[in-house]
């Protein structure tokens, strides 16, 4: 099963999970109506609210051991002075 299966499914899963809670067809045990009609909507606002954050994390790790990579960074490097020259031989003044 590819991982983009197994997300998939999971996700469905947990979706179904919480939408019987949601509308009352299960019952979560240990907490009160009160406590899951006042939480329950919100798990999905966090979920999103922490992939956001893991996403700008990752993505700020990534810039910042980016010199660790050398040969992606002289890549990046070379793909960056090639564009400047395209530009410049178009006549954009740069720097």
């Amino acid at each position: 099963m590819a991982r983009a299966h197994r997300v998939a499914l999971i996700s469905t899963f947990f979706t179904s999970l919480w939408a019987l809670v949601f509308f009352q067809v299960f019952s979560v045990p240990g907490l009160d109506e009160g406590a899951v009609t006042q939480i329950w909507p919100l798990i999905p606002w966090w979920l999103l609210v922490s992939f956001g954050s893991y996403s700008l994390w990752s993505l700020g790790w990534g810039l910042f051991t980016f010199r660790d990579c050398s040969e992606a960074y002289e890549e990046l490097m070379g793909e960056i002075s090639q564009a400047k020259n395209d530009l410049r031989s178009r006549g954009l003044a740069l720097d």
